[in-house]
């Protein structure tokens, strides 16, 4: 499968005024060379990328940095090419049936916490005073969820990444942590799909 990396990630970003924060422009693009490489050849990758690794990856903010939201598009579309190269080579090595297992798999386990009913899907934070998700935007999002994998409704994977809830404090939302490491295995199972 031949990919176009250099026509799918810019070379250089267009960068926030020198006032404002932005991502730091080595590290992005420290980043991005190893990800070109680890696409174009990855036999020679000294440091393997995969979709995981972007889905991940952060860098410090820095006065006149990179834009963040230019820099988040191009990650976005860099990790679906990691995606489809990794299913086309799970294919190529084991098979449909194996890919498809591994989303069924994958899909199975996030089914389970999806159809927990509302209010209950999460933990609670156990401190008082720790920041929390609205479990209302949670549970609408989880709702959606549920109605692309079992019903075909239309919902995007950049949807899903951009998600943003309401801040809640202590128990009254849902654990951010756990709720952001289940959104990242939805956004694999997704741009596995897709």
């Amino acid at each position: 499968m031949a990919l176009d990396i250099h026509r799918q990630i810019s070379g250089s970003f267009e960068r926030v005024a020198r006032s404002e924060y932005g991502y730091n422009a080595r590290q992005v693009d420290q980043f991005l060379q190893r990800a070109r490489i680890s696409l174009e050849s990855p036999e020679a990758a000294a440091e393997p990328v995969n979709s995981a690794d972007v889905r991940a990856v952060s860098f410090d903010p820095v006065k006149g940095g990179y834009s963040a939201s230019v820099v988040d598009a191009a990650l976005d579309r860099l990790e679906d090419a990691f995606a489809r190269r990794e299913r086309d080579d799970l294919i190529a090595a084991r098979g449909e049936d194996a890919w498809l297992r591994e989303i069924g798999k994958l899909s199975g386990i996030l089914r389970g916490r999806l159809h927990r009913p509302d209010g209950e899907r999460f933990r609670r934070p156990t401190k008082k005073k720790a920041r929390s998700y609205n479990t209302a935007d949670v549970d609408r999002l989880c709702r959606e969820l549920v109605a692309y994998l079992e019903q075909d409704k239309p919902l995007s994977v950049d949807s899903v990444r951009r998600a943003v809830f309401r801040p809640a404090v202590g128990r009254d939302g849902y654990e951010e942590a756990q709720v952001d490491a289940f959104l990242d295995r939805v956004v694999e199972l997704m741009a596995a799909i897709d």
